[in-house]
């Protein structure tokens, strides 16, 4: 039987920061073939800061949480910042996660730092047309 703590289940329960965000300047993503679960991040970066954050997931209750976690985590951070923040970082503010579910803390982190790396590379992108 996998017991999760109480962080976990409000995650899972009430999810922060889920839904589709059309106007997103940056999106990642990152799935995992060994069980199936698939998330989806959306930023709004302005100045280098993480305006806005939100995700769609498809996963078990750990998947859910995990996501819920690193949007609240991510939330105002600069890209710097937000890069830092580690599978630790994930399970460590859920308080916990089973160790059969441990894999699940890295579909945030991944996807996260997949949409930072599209952002920049949009950016980068977009200054170089700019200065044509």
């Amino acid at each position: 039987m996998i017991i999760y703590s109480e962080k976990v289940i409000e995650h899972f329960m009430c999810p922060q920061n889920a839904y589709s965000m059309p106007d997103a300047n940056a999106q990642g993503v990152c799935g995992d073939s060994s069980c199936g679960d698939e998330l989806i991040i959306f930023l709004k970066v302005q100045d280098n800061y993480i305006q806005e954050i939100s995700y769609l997931v498809f996963g078990c209750c750990a998947s859910i949480a995990t996501s819920s976690m690193t949007s609240v985590l991510a939330k105002g951070k600069s890209l710097e910042d937000a890069l830092a923040i580690t599978e630790e970082n994930i399970i460590q503010a859920l308080d916990g996660l089973p160790e059969a579910k441990v894999h699940c803390s890295n579909l945030g982190v991944s996807a996260l730092r997949d949409a930072i790396n599209n952002y920049r590379k949009s950016t980068k992108t977009s200054v170089k047309e700019d200065s044509q």
